[in-house]
């Protein structure tokens, strides 16, 4: 029987797969819904309303993740609900990953241009049958290049990839033998027209979001970036989701990456479209990401990532053909990947280590980049300490009631002034539009003002007041009613939204303190806290402070660096000077496992507090 399933208000509607859940479908249809849990039934965010047509009888999951009310009125999980004719589906806006602001801005590092592939000009005399000419007028068109390299630039060849062979011949003639050649460790890499651009492509590959960079491999110049949203959303948000699924079979290992590589296409299409170029002029590309995007990035077995002790399969800088890895460059480019430290600390993190020049700051500075996994390294005294703390994605919105990603239409600035009766919320949305919910920035602001005013106190518990009412149970704080969105739910922030903030900011906050005490220093010692990250970006460090999650400094010993590990990525494209620090920096680095740390757990219930300490 042919099933089709319509969803609304995105418009999509079409066959859906035999025996699928209304989850495959959406992402047969390319309806993006949020599926934190990957899709099991356990996160509750994955919401639809049937407006029409049969499904399956309701699950004890959704009776677990929804309320009776909502039941009633056709919600359901559509992971766990399944067509069983034609029907109709409404998405709230909560429940679709959509494109949101992403972070390619970070500070810049100049770097002086020595990248690994070279271009050389070249005019070759062409083929003839004239006896007059020289002998090797019939020479074969790879040889008559070579030697045209080595009598032009001195230059000797180890040999040319069987796909620059592919194309060189009509690339030769129909450029009347005037080319450029690009050159990488002695093999030529692409052979294009001589106003070809030389380009490269870096990308910083998140968990949830994928930044690139085209770059101009002679001046420097970053001639175009970008952001888009990680596809692989769709089976996991978490990289423990994602590496459950691969787990289950070569077929889904192969979507997973298959997902990605067409994500890094077609972002590769996108920023040369904007000035003209092509992807076939970019010779070489450099991707970080942290160890299970690497991994699944490669194609590399994950399972071990998930088992201590959590050790990846390599953690040394690689060299790839692009074509191995799937992407669509010039025929011989190359893929560079920079080394890993450890199964929670990646190529991503030595990144914002070598943008940051953290490395060789004088002082104790602390960085850290604000993710899922929170990424945390202490400088001080010449060595690196570096450690991962699983600190959740709330602070991305997830686990959150009215949580979503830095979409429009989301809370991102958020204050409460008292009054005579219920506090005054003023707040900012991005891109000025109605209201739909709360993203980072903004749930940490509301979880800041609520500790000031006392709505919520240093354990979390949140206690009657004005503003605050009862919700299955538990208590919420109404930031925008019902009468402000024309009828809508209110958009709250709830009891259980402040114990997953606190279980949030409890990690981080319990790896800063763990990490200092290995060196023997307390906070005061702290000369610079680095934060890096879109998160990191936006949040108001003060309403960090305020609730405990970074150390009580003064502002000015904070700096916010942007997107540092996409920046990172653009160094180490351009400079094979780079790429050496790099390495040297993932060497220095020592890795202190957390779990195995006896003094986690105490730390980590202390720093769930709210309040400055």
């Amino acid at each position: 029987m042919t099933i089709y399933v319509d969803f609304e208000p995105v418009g999509r509607r079409g066959e859906c797969p035999e025996d699928s859940s209304l989850l495959d479908c959406a992402r047969e249809l390319g309806v993006e819904l949020v599926n934190i849990c990957g899709g099991v039934g356990s996160c509750g965010r994955c919401i639809v309303q049937v407006l029409g047509g049969d499904v399956s009888p309701i699950t004890e999951s959704e009776r677990a993740s929804l309320t009776a009310d909502d039941l009633a009125d056709g919600y359901r999980l559509a992971c766990e609900a399944y067509p069983r004719g034609d029907c109709k589906l409404r998405v709230p806006p909560g429940s679709l990953t959509t494109p949101q602001r992403t972070q390619v801005e970070g500070e810049e590092n100049l770097v002086e241009p020595d990248p690994a592939v070279a271009r050389y000009e070249v005019r070759l005399s062409p083929p003839s049958l004239e006896m007059a000419d020289q002998a090797g007028d019939l020479r074969d068109d790879e040889l008559r290049l070579r030697g045209a390299l080595r009598d032009a630039h001195t230059l000797s060849l180890d040999g040319v990839d069987v796909d620059v062979l592919r194309d060189l011949s009509p690339t030769l003639r129909d450029n009347d033998w005037h080319v450029s050649v690009a050159v990488r460790d002695g093999v030529i890499a692409s052979v294009s027209a001589p106003s070809a651009p030389l380009l490269g492509l870096s990308v910083d590959l998140g968990t949830t979001k994928i930044a690139g960079y085209l770059v101009d491999l002679e001046s420097g110049e970053t001639l175009a970036a970008a952001g888009r949203m990680n596809p692989q959303i769709a089976y996991g948000e978490d990289v423990v989701a994602r590496i459950a699924r691969v787990n289950r079979s070569a077929e889904e290992a192969r979507r997973l990456q298959g997902l990605v590589v067409d994500a890094l296409n077609a972002l590769s299409v996108d920023l040369c479209e904007k000035v003209g170029a092509s992807p076939d002029d970019i010779v070489e590309a450099v991707v970080v990401g942290n160890t299970a995007m690497h991994h699944l990035f490669l194609r590399l077995p994950v399972r071990q990532l998930a088992l201590a002790p959590y050790v990846p399969a390599v953690s040394r800088a690689l060299d790839v053909r692009a074509r191995a890895a799937g992407l669509d460059i010039a025929p011989g480019g190359t893929v560079h990947l920079l080394p890993n430290v450890a199964g929670y600390v990646g190529a991503d993190h030595v990144a914002m280590l070598l943008a940051t020049g953290m490395a060789d700051a004088s002082g104790t500075v602390l960085a850290l980049d604000i993710g899922t996994n929170t990424e945390v390294c202490l400088m001080h005294g010449g060595r690196l300490v570096t450690t991962s703390v699983a600190s959740g994605p709330a602070f991305e919105g997830a686990h959150i009631k009215h949580g979503m990603r830095a979409a429009r239409g989301a809370i991102e600035y958020l204050r409460l002034t008292n009054g005579t009766g219920s506090p005054e919320v003023t707040y900012q949305t991005i891109e000025d539009a109605p209201p739909v919910g709360l993203c980072g920035s903004g749930i940490l602001d509301a979880l800041a003002q609520l500790y000031q005013i006392g709505i919520v106190g240093a354990d979390g518990r949140m206690v009657e007041g004005p503003g605050v009412r009862g919700a299955d149970g538990t208590r919420e704080f109404v930031l925008v009613g019902e009468e402000e969105r024309d009828g809508e739910s209110a958009i709250t922030l709830t009891q259980k939204d402040v114990r997953q903030l606190q279980l949030a900011k409890g990690a981080m906050r319990a790896g800063i303190h763990l990490l200092l005490k290995e060196e023997g220093l307390d906070e005061a010692a702290i000369d610079q806290v680095i934060i890096a990250g879109a998160f990191g970006t936006y949040i108001d460090v003060q309403s960090a402070i305020t609730i405990g999650m970074l150390p009580d400094l003064p502002l000015d010993r904070f700096r916010q660096v942007g997107n540092a590990a996409g920046i990172g990525a653009k160094m180490a494209l351009l400079s094979r000077e780079k790429r050496h620090e790099a390495q040297e920096i993932a060497r220095r680095a020592t890795y202190l496992e957390l779990s195995t740390a006896p003094a986690f757990k105490r730390a980590f219930a202390r720093a769930t507090y709210l309040g400055r300490r």
